[in-house]
């Protein structure tokens, strides 16, 4: 993508508006009034531009219905991430996780790093532990998907337990989910700098070697454990593998005994989480339980559909739902995407609409932009409509929660990435790979919103930037989140 040849166009171009039909989340066939192609490096000062949005979408009280819309969601219902991940999907799990039976993970590992607060508003950083752990009537469930670092699962279930989270009997783990080892994580640092300049910028947590070693048939899984008599020959293969890819990898007869011993103590300790996940969470539908998956990591990551070759090694989109956890796609029901009021992510990659400026600065001091898996500063940028409306496509989402819309409280003007232009300023229907973006410039509001809890008492512009959110992408914004607590949340 040259994204330095992208030059400002001065010349606005006016076209017919567009109407949202907020019940039934569709868009008439007409075009935005927008700005047309914006050098995303550069921070536009000149006046705004009027948003074009239709009549404000019907506004519910701030009453017991939001209570009532939680309750109508699916018995199988899933939170996924819109974007490059870190959008605060943990949030709206540990919310909405009080009215389900069940929260589980179906797919990635420790590379996800979800923060949540509890009511007295301390604050947990879960990897691997579903986001429903802090309330105590919630089953977890790491479903057969997700890749288990087991030094890592037991820091986690440990740090949990010391701040009085009982974890006892309440997490199950697959037994067909693969296990991670520490090679692993060293074979991704040098699979990165093998890579040199063209390095992927992963969180360096093993995720991409344990898929691989999955995808290739040698890998372990958590039922190994169980065979103890057969496991120190699997593991020997892993690791001399490994060692004949890599020769800055010292693999020594000490190195398998030594994991051998330590995965036998694991093993031990694992045992009352073992479960047939498959079996457990089809039961539970059976059952007539409610079941939120939570994913990891977000579409636009997802090894088909993402940003390929810079993407996680899992399906963080719904089709990964059915394979991570073993259930029908038929049982699936409402599916909640999670999208920033603007846009971040970590590690290398196309990002179509970053701000290397002030503004971007701006976004990530005010939105505290730094991973909670690694530290790593985010990038940021506006948010991207073309890329959210290939997500809402990919994943059929029934709703949106727009989260930090309180980050962009400061900022004079507020840009949309509309569209895409080849550079003949030809437009794009599609989400391709080489891309000019096409901005919509819309006044922002300049004030503080973190303390507001009702949609109708957002600043009028506020009102119109979500729901020319709406408009573009043709589906409703139900959950606006203003604020890291849990009681930071607008029901719209």
């Amino acid at each position: 993508m040259n994204i330095t040849s992208l030059r400002l166009d001065t010349n606005p171009i006016t076209a017919p508006r567009r109407a949202f039909n907020g019940a039934g989340g569709s868009c008439l066939n007409t075009l935005p009034r927008r700005i047309a192609v914006l050098n995303h490096h550069q921070w536009r000062k000149s006046g705004p531009i009027s948003c074009s949005a239709s009549p404000p979408v019907a506004v519910e009280e701030q009453t017991s219905n939001n209570s009532s819309r939680i309750e109508a969601l699916s018995q199988v219902s899933g939170v996924l991430g819109c974007q490059w991940g870190d959008e605060g999907k943990g949030k709206l799990v540990d919310i909405l996780a009080k009215h389900f039976d069940v929260v589980a993970r179906c797919q990635g590992g420790a590379n996800a790093g979800h923060t949540i607060y509890n009511s007295e508003g301390k604050k947990f950083a879960l990897h691997l532990v579903p986001s429903g752990i802090l309330n105590e009537e919630t089953m977890c469930v790491v479903g057969n998907g997700v890749v288990v670092h087991l030094p890592g699962f037991f820091k986690e279930i440990d740090g949990l337990e010391s701040n009085g989270i009982s974890c006892k009997g309440r997490i199950l783990v697959s037994d067909r989910a693969h296990l991670l080892f520490d090679f692993h994580q060293e074979v991704d640092g040098l699979r990165e700098a093998e890579l040199a300049k063209s390095f992927i910028g992963t969180t360096k947590r093993g995720i991409g070697p344990c898929y691989s070693s999955k995808v290739i048939r040698n890998g372990i899984r958590v039922s190994d454990l169980r065979r103890m008599d057969t496991f120190p020959q699997k593991l020997d293969l892993l690791l001399s593998d490994a060692a004949s890819r890599f020769k800055d990898f010292k693999y020594t007869p000490d190195m398998l005994r030594e994991e051998v011993e330590r995965y036998k103590k694991f093993a031990e300790r694992l045992e009352p989480f073992i479960c047939d996940t498959v079996h457990f969470m089809n039961e539970s539908i059976s059952q007539k339980k409610k079941i939120l998956v939570e994913g990891g990591q977000a579409t636009m990551l997802d090894i088909d559909f993402g940003t390929y070759p810079f993407v996680t090694s899992s399906s963080p989109s719904a089709g990964g739902i059915c394979t991570g956890l073993g259930i029908a796609p038929r049982a699936l029901g409402d599916i909640i995407g999670v999208v920033k009021a603007y846009t971040t992510r970590v590690g290398s990659g196309p990002f179509p609409t970053e701000l290397l400026d002030k503004a971007g600065d701006l976004l990530r001091f005010s939105g505290q932009e730094f991973g909670t898996t690694t530290g790593r500063p985010r990038r940021c940028g506006w948010l991207d409509i073309v890329a959210l409306k290939y997500v809402c496509q990919i994943n059929g989402f029934s709703s949106l929660n727009l989260t930090k819309l309180d980050v962009l409280s400061d900022l004079p003007e507020i840009q949309l990435g509309v569209s895409y232009k080849n550079p003949d300023n030809t437009p794009i229907n599609s989400f391709p790979a080489d891309l000019y973006v096409e901005y919509e410039t819309m006044p922002g509001w300049q004030t503080d919103i973190s303390s507001i809890r009702n949609y109708s008492d957002l600043p009028k512009t506020a009102r119109q930037y979500v729901e020319r959110i709406e408009e573009l992408v043709g589906v409703p914004i139900h959950y606006i989140g203003v604020g890291p607590g849990r009681d930071a949340l607008i029901y719209k």
